[in-house]
């Protein structure tokens, strides 16, 4: 085993290292990770929120015990691969082992560190992107059919994981017109590559078609109730903190793409970013989907650098481009992780309203940075939840419904009482079990400070109470209350094919 082998194997663990080490044990998983993980029970090609790829990672953690270690294994083992991608593209690129060490620091004392701690599918978004990017190299550089091939794959993975990697196709392709790889386009092999991605990600293409495109609906949604929120300058200022400690390597990866006679061939690489950035303002995309733009102008600009600091006085140089990057993450380590309980954000925020981080989708600054509210509560609502639930003799007759996909999940997850709980929110709505005669109604209800909620159902039940509330004032579900209805009067099944039927008629 040679010396850059083990310097790699090193990096790898002190990634894995410290995505376990970046988290508090104070917070429960967050909200998107319990929608995720429920998707192993209910495999298919789609799902309202994410295409069909996290669900099989979700079966693979469910086989392996359902347990947080296995939550947290798969996201740091894309933030470990997209590292060994970018030191492959830079060991690609004729860097020397100074390169690869600038490469692989710059991105494991990165944003990536935060992406990494989710189980979400925006980890193995950026391990795609990253890896597409490699593929484009290495057919520049050898020019084998091969690579037509397997970029097919790698795309057809990023599709089948998340869509935004469409982004990545829509910067590159008029980027390839303005440069001599134009050509390509004359190569059938081409041609039969885009056949085998089409092949691939057919299926879930067909369960689109056939669910009458929800991915419309849910843009749509997502367009007038987040993106709408998205500041386009806002957006242009993000971008220079995902990957801060690594900015000069990246300015200098610019400059090498324009004017270093070796990097002449991939010219198409300056304009890509270019029109990929362009595409993003336009659409108000969220700043962190263009993430996976970066790792592979990284390796540019460590190569480049490698290259350029390796004699004379530059050469004293390269231990301030490796501090850069140590330097920015001390704040970082304070500020972008939870690993400092909800009580301490609470009293200093000053230090996270300063970076924005208090600024929630809805426009608006809260306590907490969301994510860091989308990690409290669960726990506490899924064992109120259980009590209530266990006290129902025969408790599969008792319907457990969400107002949204984070409760559902959560209880789902953490119960001891074998809950199915159910929303008309999100994939939920596919996923209720209508042959069973429910009697029973346990509803979970968002905090509404003139909640209606006992006064409209109660009616249509012999009795019903409060069971509970979320009490972690810091949880984004505070005070979130379960109703407890029995001995309905009403047929709640024909009530849920009804409510079930208007959610789901996207295309009227």
């Amino acid at each position: 085993m040679n010396k850059k082998t083990l310097i790699l194997i090193g990096f790898i663990i002190l990634k894995f290292v410290l995505q376990y080490i970046l988290l508090s044990p104070e917070y429960d998983l967050q909200r998107d990770e319990y929608l995720h993980l429920d998707q192993a029970h209910h495999l298919a090609w789609g799902y309202l929120s994410v295409p069909p790829v996290t669900s099989w990672f979700s079966y693979l953690i469910f086989l392996l015990g359902n347990s947080v270690f296995w939550v947290k294994f798969f996201p740091a083992l894309f933030g470990a691969l997209t590292l060994v991608v970018v030191w492959k593209t830079i060991a690609a690129l004729k860097g020397n082992l100074y390169a690869l060490v600038l490469g692989a620091t710059c991105i494991l004392l990165s944003s990536l560190l935060r992406i990494n701690m989710l189980y979400q599918p925006n980890s193995l978004d950026v391990l795609c992107w990253t890896l597409f990017y490699y593929v484009v190299i290495e057919y520049i550089i050898t020019e084998k059919m091969k690579w037509f091939y397997i970029g097919a794959v790698v795309f057809a993975i990023g599709f089948l994981n998340k869509y935004n990697i469409l982004f990545l196709l829509i910067g590159l392709l008029p980027a390839i017109l303005l440069v001599d790889q134009r050509k390509i386009f004359a190569e059938k092999n081409l041609y039969f590559a885009l056949i085998l991605g089409l092949i691939l990600i057919l299926p879930n293409l067909l369960w689109q078609y056939n669910n009458h495109f929800p991915i419309v609906h849910h843009m749509k949604e997502l367009a007038e109730t987040q993106l709408v929120n998205v500041d386009r300058a806002g957006f242009l200022k993000e971008q220079l903190l995902f990957f801060i400690g690594a900015v000069p390597v990246i300015v200098f990866s610019f400059y090498a793409l324009l004017f270093y006679k070796p990097f002449a061939r991939y010219k198409l690489f300056f304009f890509s970013i270019i029109f990929t950035l362009l595409v993003f303002i336009y659409f108000k995309a969220k700043a962190y989907y263009a993430i996976g733009l970066y790792p592979v102008y990284i390796a540019f600009g460590a190569a480049y650098l490698g290259e350029i600091l390796k004699t004379g006085w530059k050469r004293f140089l390269q231990p301030v481009f490796i501090a850069i990057p140590l330097l920015f993450f001390i704040p970082i380590y304070d500020l972008a992780f939870p690993n400092k309980s909800p009580e301490y954000i609470f009293k200093h925020p000053e230090k996270y309203k300063k970076l924005g981080m208090l600024r929630w989708e809805d426009g608006k600054d809260h306590e907490l940075p969301q994510d860091f509210a989308d990690m409290l509560g669960w726990k506490e609502l899924a064992r109120k939840t259980d009590s209530v639930y266990a006290l129902f003799p025969k408790s599969e007759n008792t319907l457990v419904l969400c107002d949204n996909y984070g409760q559902a999940g959560a209880i789902n997850y953490y119960t001891q009482k074998g809950i199915k709980a159910v929303s008309f929110n999100a994939d939920y709505v596919n996923w209720f079990n209508l042959n069973i005669d429910y009697k029973n109604l346990i509803r979970v209800k968002e905090f509404e400070e003139n909640s209606t909620e006992f006064a409209e159902t109660s009616p249509f039940f012999q009795s019903g109470y409060i069971g509970g509330e979320i009490t972690n004032k810091y949880a984004r579900e505070y005070k979130t209350t379960i109703f407890v209805f029995t001995n309905a009067k009403i047929d709640i099944n024909k009530r849920l094919k009804q409510e079930i039927k208007e959610k789901t008629n996207y295309d009227k």
